[in-house]
């Protein structure tokens, strides 16, 4: 009998050099006695298995931030709406502004903004999800997600502080719990990375926001618009300013609304993930080439092996990393 190939065995880093920080935190941040909620955990960890799907999410502060003593930029939340097979599993991942005191904070805020849009909405969707409403969910989700950094930008103002400081990028994947649906939702604003390991071969499907002339080229990088498994991919070049108490109106965020469904087949591993991730991944190809070999067993791993996984660090990458993957069985 053919034995299975062995898993390889976890790497510190990948590339021709190690990187320059440590790779254990050095440094924390300052805390305040008086407001000690504002402290952020250098790592977060989550796991759940519903439906035909594992899903397995962590965010890691940044080698630059362990080193210096910030804060991790990073927010990620992962919660369950419902029960059963109509329930529905919410990852949002949020990243704020780079060099602002607030970012961490307004990450945060950004997260739970949507949670409790999607949550007070999880009935709706999920049955939307179900049935294939790809159009009814683009334009729900678009507009739950522009009162999201509505609320955002309201609290920037009421801080007194600029909504351009006070902001964050926000990246979201819906799950089914029901095990015969497969059709798997992002949304989303701002940079980052959607991933599709496929057979050993990862495949690029960010949504891509500006018009490509020519044919596509389909591989990693260059996703097609539609695929025959029916995938489609969409855009909005606007978000409407919800009405707000605060003068000045807040101005709409400047990045256009991102959203893709995509249909899985046994064996797939979707990954989501914020701009300290995406970047590597797209930058050094001996970083998606380990994770392919580590990721395409037929278990999905542990949540310890999920964390050592995706801090496998690149030189020339010390940003925060946030990532949620979803294996299907």
């Amino acid at each position: 009998m053919e034995r299975p190939a062995p898993t390889p065995r976890s790497r510190g880093h990948v590339g021709t050099r190690p990187p320059t920080y440590d790779a254990e935190p050095t440094a924390l941040p300052a805390a305040d006695p008086d407001d000690l909620d504002d402290l952020v955990a250098d790592t977060v960890l989550d796991g759940a298995r519903y439906g035909a799907c594992t899903l397995r999410a962590v965010s890691v502060r940044g080698d630059s931030a362990r080193y210096r003593g910030e804060p991790r930029r990073d927010s990620l939340l992962t919660a369950r709406f419902g029960t059963g097979e109509h329930a529905l599993l919410l990852v949002a991942m949020a990243t704020g502004a780079r060099a602002t005191p607030g970012a961490h904070r307004a990450a945060a805020e950004a997260c739970h903004w949507i949670g409790r849009a999607v949550g007070r909405s999880h009935a709706r969707l999920a049955e939307d999800i179900r049935d294939g409403r790809r159009g009814d969910l683009k334009s729900g989700l678009h507009r739950l997600t522009a009162r999201s950094l509505g609320k955002l930008r309201a609290s920037a103002s009421e801080q007194g502080v600029d909504p351009e400081e006070y902001a964050a990028s926000l990246r979201c994947l819906l799950l089914s719990a029901d095990p015969a649906c497969r059709t798997r939702v992002f949304f989303g604003v701002g940079p980052g990375g959607l991933f599709r390991l496929r057979e050993g071969e990862w495949q690029d499907i960010e949504p891509q926001v500006a018009v490509v002339r020519g044919e596509p080229v389909v591989g990693f990088g260059s996703p097609p618009s539609e695929t025959p498994e029916g995938d489609r991919l969409t855009m909005d070049l606007g978000i409407p300013t919800p009405p707000s108490p605060y003068e000045p109106a807040p101005e709409p965020p400047r990045e256009p609304f991102r959203f893709r469904t995509s249909v899985a087949r046994p064996g797939d591993t979707l990954l989501m993930c914020s701009g300290g991730l995406a970047e590597p991944l797209r930058g050094e190809p001996e970083l998606g080439e380990y994770l392919a070999e580590r990721w395409s067993r037929p278990d999905p791993p542990g949540l310890a092996a999920f964390l050592a996984d995706s801090q496998v660090r690149v030189k020339g990458y010390a940003d925060d990393r946030t990532a949620a993957a979803v294996w299907e069985a």
